[in-house]
């Protein structure tokens, strides 16, 4: 879903967060999955704050732990996929606890089979969970397209990628960190060789 040619071009990475958008995302309780320009699905994470909000701290650099521990890179994010959970605003702590557990860990191991690397960038490990039938997703792009057009250039990405491992790369270097940093540190390096090798067989 991208109505990018209605309304006003907003600031990057707030473009979707327009009300009534993505209705979905008003949805209190649910599951995100970010994924970047080339279709890789990055990122997974739940909420019961509302998935718009969370997801806008995600992309406005609003401390959320992974953009602190210079994991996810807000730029790379493309498109949003979201899993609302309309029936369970009213339920109990456990049962949206153990749905969202479920749920997250469903969403990851598809993200697993359909990633080019069989991972994500997640720091933290997701706990293994029984998998659940997921509600209808909803998917969608957050920028208009003139906007895209000039964060995708290759690039571009490739001296941001380069930064955000080097910015991790310091953190892992000043911290006591958990070991799911570094394999995050390491699957970034995977990512920067892919994109450098494809933009230069691109331009030879």
């Amino acid at each position: 879903m991208n109505d990018s040619n209605n309304g006003p071009e907003l600031p990057m990475n707030t473009y979707w967060a327009v009300p009534g958008r993505f209705a979905a995302g008003d949805c209190k309780v649910g599951v995100y999955l970010f994924i970047d320009y080339d279709g890789e699905p990055i990122y997974v994470g739940q909420t019961r704050e509302q998935l718009r909000t969370r997801i806008r701290r995600h992309l406005t650099n609003q401390r959320t732990d992974a953009v602190a521990m210079r994991v996810l890179d807000p730029f790379e994010v493309a498109e949003i996929e979201m899993w609302s959970f309309w029936d369970l605003q009213e339920a109990t702590d456990e049962v949206i606890k153990d749905t969202l557990d479920r749920a997250e860990f469903t969403v990851y191991q598809q993200a697993l089979s359909d990633s080019l690397f069989s991972t994500v960038l997640n720091e933290g490990d997701i706990a293994k969970a029984e998998l659940i039938e997921l509600p209808s997703s909803v998917r969608g792009e957050i920028l208009p397209d003139a906007s895209r057009t000039k964060r995708e250039h290759p690039d571009i990405r490739i001296a941001r990628r380069a930064r955000t491992i080097a910015d991790l790369a310091r953190v892992i270097s000043e911290r006591k960190i958990q070991t799911g940093i570094r394999r995050t540190l390491w699957v970034q390096a995977q990512r920067l060789e892919y994109l450098a090798r494809t933009r230069l067989d691109d331009v030879t």
